[in-house]
């Protein structure tokens, strides 16, 4: 994730200071906001329900004959159509941004192990984000693909480019084949797989949510063991497809897109295959969310328009950068402080949704709310960080976890007041 790029990017090579305000790529801020906010949206689901009902969706004690109810319908499709994978997607991008601004050059050894100082703090952090509290952690992926990214900041452009993107490109198409031909398969096998693969049923998930909520340590190895499950499948796979996407942000960052020096017409020809993106996936969605989860209604185009949210991602981007660089104040107000204390809000997004669901100290809404429901505390926070953000930031030079971090990576205390 980019949180805090620790170094300016024009700092001369012997000299480790922190980032000024006035050094800051604003475009970079916010982006980096806006993509932190959207991802809230996604992961709601995973603080308020288990993990199992993430891995079998069908299995969700809420579903009425299997399907959504027109609102839980609605709240989804805004979801999985603006918001799943998009997200993440923007944030990845922007983290291999963030390996350079660091790291500089791979001759420039002092920033060098700057870097790897501040990656294995991040990996520390990420440990106990996902093992104590949130089995939805991407802080260690990340720390583990920065570690790969390290060896390849010094490529040039459109090397990073040709190869993060022809990676990309070939992960889209398979993931998109692969939607499309599960629902050639024999009609038996093809109900199988679409039902439930898992074997949960809303009885497991119901059984998982008492078991969380009971006594005062039922949350944590709730937690631990899907956080051990999931890292078995993601850790060893997801730097795959991480550090290609990374590469890309780079890539981007280094032709000057990132930062709004590309041709206007490039960011429209991004934003109008983003919008035809999302106009097809809108469709598919619609149709598939109408109906029980666990029928196949649009012969896997769904899951082929949904492979390309690189390309919405970007498309995302573009638009703000649109916005940002030709004067919208408002944008810039609105995200980039959100984004300068994105690490900080990243974390505080975890203590506030595992408050209300399950950890002791709070209500314990655990498997209660809905999709739908999930929007009105979504919104809440949004709203909560994008005031905060600016009040903390103007009598402190970075958000507090941002500071914390820092002195962990240079070893000594760094000043955090204006």
């Amino acid at each position: 994730m980019t949180f805090d790029t620790g170094v300016s990017a024009r700092a001369p090579q012997a000299v480790l200071a922190p980032v000024a305000v006035r050094d800051r790529v604003v475009t970079l801020d916010v982006l980096r906001g806006f993509a932190l906010l959207g991802i809230l949206a996604v992961n709601a689901m995973a603080f308020a329900w288990p993990f199992d009902m993430m891995l079998a969706p069908n299995s969700a004690p809420y579903l009425v004959d299997g399907a959504l109810s027109p609102a839980d319908a609605r709240a989804q499709w805004w979801v999985d159509v603006f918001f799943a994978d998009k997200m993440r997607t923007l944030f990845t991008l922007l983290f291999g941004v963030s390996i350079f601004l660091v790291g500089g050059e791979r001759s420039d050894r002092a920033r060098g192990a700057l870097l790897q100082r501040r990656l294995l703090w991040l990996g520390a952090i990420g440990l106990i984000h996902g093992l104590v509290f949130w089995f939805g952690d991407i802080l260690l992926l990340y720390a583990l693909s920065g570690l790969v990214m390290l060896l390849l900041r010094s490529w040039s452009a459109k090397k990073l480019l040709w190869v993060g993107g022809g990676v990309t490109l070939a992960y889209a198409l398979i993931q998109a084949g692969i939607g499309i031909a599960m629902t050639h398969l024999p009609a038996e096998i093809s109900a199988e797989m679409n039902s439930n693969p898992f074997g949960t049923t809303a009885e497991d998930v119901i059984q998982t949510v008492a078991a969380a909520t009971s006594g005062p340590f039922g949350w944590w190895l709730n937690n631990a063991k899907s956080w051990l499950l999931s890292s078995l499948f993601v850790l060893p796979v997801a730097p795959f497809a991480a550090v290609p996407l990374m590469m890309i942000g780079l890539g981007l960052y280094k032709i000057g897109f990132l930062s709004g020096r590309s041709p206007v017409w490039v960011y429209l020809g991004f934003i109008a295959l983003a919008a035809a993106n999302l106009v097809m996936l809108g469709q598919a969605q619609a149709q598939e969310l109408a109906r029980p989860l666990a029928e196949e209604v649009t012969g896997g185009w769904a899951e082929a328009w949904s492979a390309f949210a690189p390309l919405v991602a970007i498309g995302y981007a573009s638009v703000l950068i649109l916005l940002t660089t030709r004067g919208l104040g408002v944008v810039t107000r609105v995200f980039a402080p959100v984004g300068r204390m994105a690490f900080t809000n990243y974390l505080a997004q975890t203590l506030i949704m595992t408050t209300l669901f399950y950890l002791p100290i709070g209500p314990r809404g655990y498997g209660e709310v809905t999709p739908a429901g999930l929007w009105s505390i979504v919104g809440a926070v949004w709203l909560v960080q994008l005031i905060w953000s600016p009040l903390w930031l103007a009598r402190f030079q970075m958000g507090p976890l941002e500071w914390v971090w820092r002195c962990l990576t240079y070893g000594r205390r760094m000043p955090l007041r204006r």
